[in-house]
């Protein structure tokens, strides 16, 4: 039987490049105490040599896992389909490498977040869509470990992320009001589940905010029965606008609080026999990748998924070198408008000038 051949370990490392074991051990962990040469010199070394650093050796050494929890109280499922969840995660992803760290996510735990909490090996928690009362909330506070809460609810002095949900809103409405439209639905998100923790409230509150306030100034109200929930999905747009379309709801413009509810909702036009602009126009919330590449190309408001993805890496890094969870401020990002071929002129406006012009 062949022997297998010895692993190679970091004193042959260090006697190969002539230097400490303790040399070695920088290069590795804290590579900003050598010069680049000699940590790239190394380095090669160890790779020559086939030499990895034992992780479980280096998390003791340093109690460090240079690892950051993604937070979510929705379960894997949303993780690897929500387009929204992608996106962000992408960004964290990106800038955790850039960092040297890696990712693990964090959701519930046989029906417990608490439970998944307590068994994450990591350095610090990105939170996305906690509740404002969600007792997991106080669970990460109370661990010290550095971390930013993102479309939640935070105290005042607590590391958050946000973005202009209202601004944003209020643009796309004004967008669909300039063309002429005044019979709206408005598509609001809804938790896949009764008690899943998200806070889709917070949102969607803000969001409705600038829907009526675009309304408003021209003399419109959005009622209440204008508004049909559902998950922020593609399937759950298209169901509820089929919902609203058993209800008698008419309307010529759809505002959907996520690209997935408006790429849903385009389909139940189509199912309806209606098109998309000429019949009813659809104006999503997000910006994803994909609104570009929906027929036709879809209308929303931007919100930068991916920077805030990397915004977040960067709180809770700056969190952990100053040994304080709280060392960041919040963040605010801004919203944009993006016209696409998803809207159109109001249809009986658009009667009103082919009438004119017979």
């Amino acid at each position: 039987m062949q022997k297998k051949t010895p692993r190679s370990t970091i004193a042959d490392v260090a006697r190969e490049a002539g230097v400490s074991k303790a040399a070695v051990s920088f290069a590795f962990n804290t590579p900003e105490r050598l010069s680049t040469d000699t940590v790239t010199r190394i380095r090669e070394i160890a790779t020559g040599l086939d030499y990895r650093p034992d992780p479980v050796a280096r998390m003791l050494a340093h109690r460090r896992t240079w690892t950051i929890g993604l937070l979510t109280p929705q379960g894997l499922d949303f993780i690897f389909t929500n387009p929204y969840f992608g996106e962000f995660s992408a960004g964290v992803a990106t800038a955790a490498e850039a960092a040297g760290m890696s990712i693990q996510f964090i959701s519930p735990l046989h029906g417990s977040l608490s439970r998944a909490i307590d068994r994450a090996s990591v350095d610090g928690i990105i939170a996305v869509g906690l509740g404002v009362d969600h007792p997991e909330i106080d669970q990460i506070r109370r661990s010290r470990l550095p971390y930013v809460l993102i479309d939640s609810t935070a105290l005042p002095d607590e590391p958050a992320i946000y973005v202009d949900d209202e601004g944003g809103a209020r643009a796309a409405a004004a967008h669909l009001i300039e063309l002429g439209h005044r019979s709206f639905v408005i598509l609001g998100i809804e938790p896949p589940e009764a008690g899943s923790g998200t806070d889709p409230a917070w949102v969607s509150a803000r969001r409705l905010s600038g829907y009526r306030s675009a309304a408003a100034e021209v003399g419109l109200d959005i009622s209440d029965e204008s508004v049909v929930t559902g998950p922020a999905s593609m399937e759950g747009g298209a169901a509820a606008l089929h919902r609203a379309w058993e209800r008698g709801l008419r309307p010529t413009a759809v505002l959907a609080m996520s690209d997935a509810m408006a790429i849903g909702a385009m389909r139940a036009v189509r199912e309806i026999g209606l098109r998309v602009p000429e019949d009813v126009s659809v104006v999503g919330f997000d910006d994803l990748d994909v609104a570009q590449y929906t027929n036709p190309p879809l209308t929303s408001v931007h919100q930068p998924n991916r920077a805030k993805g990397a915004e977040a890496v960067r709180i809770v890094l700056d969190g952990g070198r100053h040994g304080d969870p709280l060392a960041s401020a919040q963040h605010h990002f801004t919203t944009h408008l993006v016209v696409r071929g998803s809207t159109a002129s109001a249809p009986q406006l658009r009667q009103e000038v082919v009438d004119d012009g017979m």
